[in-house]
């Protein structure tokens, strides 16, 4: 999945109880929320390997 600003690869970042998503270009994080609609399968995958994911 593509940044939605400069267009780099985001990285899942987990965080003591929560995940984000991180920009590997601008440092970018985002709530997955904010990304959700656009999420590609390689990331569901990843996401899917977590029992909760916290929106905050």
């Amino acid at each position: 999945m593509n940044c939605p600003k400069c267009k780099e690869k985001l990285e899942v970042l987990r965080q003591c109880r929560r995940i984000r998503l991180r920009c590997t270009g601008c440092s970018h994080e985002y709530q997955i929320h904010e990304v959700a609609s656009d999420l590609d399968r390689e990331t569901e995958a990843i996401l899917e390997r977590y029992t909760a994911i916290i929106y905050d």
